[in-house]
């Protein structure tokens, strides 16, 4: 934070603003009631208060998160459901191996295949920034090719244990459709898996879009997260895990909820 030719005054002058000239008990008393008036420090690049920079920046991360949520669950609840019917056919199986292949990509490998492929050479999406759907497309699906891996994997085991059960038998012995049987029977009772899994992933898709924004240029927290630790802005830098980290606990924190709604039987004393 100092050049390396600093006197000792300076670097007293830095400790006293800093607060490292008081005991460790006293700093973390000031740390504790600074963080509860969301009071997170001050950048040392920028001269603005951390929170407020962080707060600027997203609504970007929580466009690219969301997006990438909806296109995972898009794609992957319909795959599972033509896999789950076709079971041993060659679509089953084609489906399985895109899916282990997706999962076994590390996601800046995809995006930056995604913008070598679609925006250089094609030329069909542009390389960065943020503005309409186009600048949304491509950042979205490959942050959300991991998410989509893992929600097919687990709501296909779901869907054949369910359409194996003896309701959906019943069901079907009904004379119901089979669409019926599926979206009414069989599927309903697979939300609680697909709503766990998606509550766990937030923080892999906070954590993914560190590196997605950085090579797609979106302009959210993960970027300034970045771009933050090459400046050595460590305020900036503790503001933007914590912030990330309360979010991920807040959203499992309405996970839990939401499962009372799911499925009634669960009950929370």
């Amino acid at each position: 934070m100092l050049p390396p030719d600093a006197t000792p005054e300076q670097e007293q002058v830095l400790r006293r603003a800093l607060g490292m000239d008081r005991s460790l008990i006293e700093q973390y008393g000031v740390y504790l009631i600074n963080l509860l008036q969301l009071d997170l420090g001050v950048s040392l690049r920028y001269d603005e208060p951390t929170f407020r920079l962080i707060l600027e920046r997203m609504p970007a991360t929580i466009q690219l998160a969301g997006a990438a949520m909806i296109f995972s669950l898009i794609v992957a609840i319909p795959a599972d459901i033509i896999a789950a019917i076709k079971r041993g056919s060659l679509i089953e199986k084609a489906i399985m191996s895109f899916v282990v292949l997706v999962q076994s990509v590390p996601v800046f490998w995809v995006g930056m295949v995604m913008v070598l492929l679609f925006a250089v050479n094609l030329k069909l999406f542009p390389t960065g920034g943020i503005g309409g759907f186009n600048h949304l497309l491509l950042p979205a699906v490959a942050l959300g090719t991991h998410l989509l891996a893992l929600v097919t994997r687990l709501l296909r085991s779901s869907l054949i244990d369910a359409l194996s059960s003896d309701y959906v038998r019943t069901a079907r012995s009904k004379g119901l459709p089979s669409r019926v049987v599926i979206a009414k029977h069989a599927f309903r009772n697979c939300l609680l898996p697909i709503v766990t899994i998606v509550g766990l992933e937030i923080g892999a898709l906070l954590g993914g879009s560190v590196v997605t924004e950085t090579v797609f240029a979106w302009p959210g927290v993960g970027q300034l997260l970045i771009q933050s630790i090459y400046n050595r802005d460590y305020p900036l830098v503790q503001g933007a895990i914590i912030i990330l980290a309360g979010i991920f606990v807040l959203v499992n924190l309405l996970v839990d909820i939401c499962y009372v709604f799911i499925d009634p039987r669960i009950q929370y004393k």
